[in-house]
């Protein structure tokens, strides 16, 4: 929040107008041209990314002058809110904004945010990260991709893998080790890389997802001081540190009410919905995406209130994500056999949702923290059994 800070609006008010916009005819269309896409015909930049932007809700809590509108957490979580309710594609938003967009404001200099956040915020730029490599994915202090010293600056080499949107991003967030030691969460450091640099090679790794992942091979790009996100060495304290704050569970929350949503409406269509059998089930799920709305919603108040939580938050992402594998257990249930049918079949049921979230579901239990990590974290930060 700044001086130049918007006037908070009315909760209900600030809803009503976001989701009046991602119901309106321009982005339904744009999400039907979306879903008539093949897996490989992912599309880049959405034209619906640049107009949240030009009314300040693609980052509404960054401040004015980065593009934002002073607001607080809890604008920023309807945001995402209403995004995955309206099955808007999330990916760029979560990287862009949650994550690089989230680093550059906690620890970036000046420079950098005023070069990368306002183009950030307006939908015209968009930014990836590079975390995960072939031998290094929950656990980072096992990561091999080095920052070589060269001249006051650095030369990068590495692989990094399983990152999406890299092909279409101006810009990643990439953790590399410039200090060698016996403990391997020591001399991480997290640099800026233009994507489009001579020895950046992005190629895709195929995949169950519509959307690709990518292999990105990192051969001797040099990079200086300005490209350091944070200290020296300290990556691994801002990691651990920063991610946490995305982990309130209200994204995962949408998509899982959406898909549930869904599932209901097919069930009264179908008539399955007066069989207890069924009606039995859903009611049961219906009832625990509302206890995980209202855990995540608490998330979003402790970040308001400046007092996150890392324990309650890795509960909260691990609860809402986890309840995907049952939701679609009921769909396979309500719809039959026609559920695998994907939205290119015209016969397939409510666009083929069912089937692409069969998918997509293993990617809900690892974004963000998989879901052993949560337990993990749970289990040793929360209750001390380790």
């Amino acid at each position: 929040m700044t001086s130049s800070a918007s006037a908070a609006p009315a909760p209900d008010t600030f809803r009503q107008d976001i989701r009046r916009f991602f119901t309106s005819d321009e982005v339904r269309r744009t999400l039907k041209t979306v879903a008539a896409h093949r897996p490989d015909e992912e599309p880049a930049r959405l034209d619906l990314y640049r107009l949240l932007g030009e009314r300040g809700w693609l980052a509404p809590n960054w401040p004015v002058e980065y593009g934002g509108l002073g607001l607080g957490a809890a604008e920023a979580a309807l945001v995402t809110e209403e995004m995955t309710l309206a099955g808007v594609p999330d990916d760029v938003h979560v990287l862009s904004i949650d994550i690089v967009g989230m680093f550059l404001l906690q620890a970036g200099t000046e420079e950098q945010k005023r070069k990368h956040l306002p183009a950030l915020a307006r939908g015209e730029r968009t930014a990836s990260v590079l975390f995960t490599e072939p031998e290094a994915g929950s656990d980072l202090s096992a990561l091999r991709t080095r920052a070589e010293p060269d001249q006051g600056g650095w030369r990068l080499y590495g692989t990094k893998v399983f990152n999406m949107k890299s092909q279409f991003a101006d810009v990643a967030l990439c953790a590399a080790r410039t200090t060698d030691g016996a403990v391997g969460m020591h001399g991480i450091t997290l640099f800026l890389l233009p994507l489009r640099s001579p020895g950046v090679h992005i190629e895709p790794v195929p995949s169950m997802q519509n959307d690709r992942f990518n292999v990105v091979v990192i051969d001797g790009v040099r990079l200086t001081e300005e490209d350091v996100v944070g200290t020296v060495d300290d990556g691994w304290w801002m990691l651990n540190d920063l991610l946490q704050l995305e982990r309130t569970g209200i994204d995962f929350h949408g998509k899982a009410r959406r898909l549930l949503d869904l599932i209901i409406q097919r069930a009264a269509a179908t008539g399955r919905l007066d069989d207890p059998v069924y009606a039995v089930e859903l009611v049961e799920l219906d009832a625990r995406l509302r206890a995980g709305h209202a855990m995540a919603w608490q998330m979003v108040r402790n970040l308001a209130d400046g007092r996150p939580d890392a324990v309650a938050s890795a509960m909260s992402k691990w609860y809402v994500s986890e309840q995907f594998r049952p939701i679609l257990r009921a769909g396979m249930e309500v719809e039959g056999m026609d559920g695998v049918l994907s939205g290119w079949d015209p016969e397939a049921p409510a666009d083929g949702l069912l089937e692409a979230n069969h998918r997509l579901s293993p990617a809900h239990r690892l974004a963000s923290g998989t879901s052993e990590i949560m337990l993990y974290l749970i289990a040793t930060s929360g209750l001390g059994l380790l």
